[in-house]
Parts: structure tokens; sequence; C-alpha cells
């Protein structure tokens, strides 16, 4: 069954949307109170994903930005304002990482990003950070490793398809999904 948020939470919600609100009026001062009160916890987020710091901290500046040009956009309706801005804070850092041209995993069959299809706009704050998690530890592994286990454990296919599409002995496909595996839950065990 699930609950709402607590007293404490929905007291903080509203003050983050009356920030909003006050955004996107052009509040300048509003801004820098979100900033205070928000950029830790999106700087976080930023940094699950965009492992440099220095390009993290470039794009917390651009999530801030997109922040005062659409605030008018957000409606305390559709979601709570924190999960508003990590969605923001994700879609950015995904952005730059995709900007250099770093393999985030492979593409579906209709050419989407599987982890595109992972993004439901209603999910948790903790769902949206999980998934930022999963996806900034598969960003580590080799790039076959991590598409065999994307293609395995997200599309279903076989080890003999991957060894077929891979053109290896099915022995190498289970070995590197071995390997992946044991790198990839190595990486969300550990400490943030």
């Amino acid at each position: 069954m699930p609950t709402g948020p607590s007293a404490e939470e929905a007291a903080r919600d509203a003050v983050l949307a009356g920030l909003i609100a006050n955004i996107a009026r052009r509040d300048e001062a509003a801004l820098r109170t979100l900033y205070d009160r928000t950029s830790a916890k999106l700087f976080g987020v930023i940094l699950r994903i965009q492992a440099d710091r220095g390009m993290a901290e470039d794009v917390l500046q651009d999530v801030y930005l997109r922040v005062w040009q659409n605030a008018a956009s957000y409606s305390p309706g559709a979601g709570r304002p924190l999960s508003w801005l990590c969605t923001i804070a994700r879609n950015r850092a995904i952005d730059g990482v995709r900007r250099r041209s770093e393999v985030q995993g492979p593409v579906t069959e209709d050419g989407e990003d599987w982890v595109e299809r992972l993004a439901d706009p209603h999910d948790s704050e903790g769902t949206i950070l999980g998934r930022n998690a999963l996806q900034a530890c598969l960003g580590r592994l080799d790039a076959l490793h991590r598409d065999c286990i994307v293609l395995a454990y997200c599309e279903g296919q076989s080890r003999e398809d991957l060894a077929l599409r891979y053109d290896r002995p099915v022995s190498t496909i289970k070995t590197w999904l071995h390997r992946g595996l044991a790198t990839l839950r190595g990486c969300l065990d550990a400490p943030a």
C-alpha cells in the first residue's frame, strides 16, 4: 500500500514548488535559494552518470539554466519537485555523456536506447537514482561485456544468440557474462 510523503517531506515539497513558481516569474533570489537547497543532491545524481568532476560541475550549471528556462512547465500535480529536478539533472548528465560519444549500451531493434525504455516520468527519486547507478556502472564495463549483459538480461537473448551475434564461442559469452555481472555487482555495492 503506497503512502504519501511525510509531513516533513510535504513541507519541503511545498517550499521547493514555491521556489520553482517564483523562478517561473524570473525571481533570481528564488533560483539562488533553490540552488542552495538542492545542488548537493543534484550533483550526486550527475556524478553517478558523469564521472568526470569538472564535466559534472558544468552539467550542474546547465541544470539550473534549464530550470530557469523551464520553471513555468513544472506542475506540482505531475510529481514532486525534487523528482522533477532529478530528472532534469539525469537527462542533462546523460546528454553530456552522449556528446562525448561514450557508449552507454546497445540500442534496440527499433533504434531506441535501452536505458530510455527503463525511464518513467512518474518514477520515485530512489528509482531514478538506482537506474542512474546502474547506468553509470554499466558505462564502466568493457563495451562487449556491457552489450552482452544488456542483450541477455534486458532483451532476453540466449548465450547461443550472443555467440552468433559476436562470432564467439558460447563459452566465451558465458565468461563475459559472468565477469561482467561480477564487476557490475561490485560497482553497485560500492558506497556512492
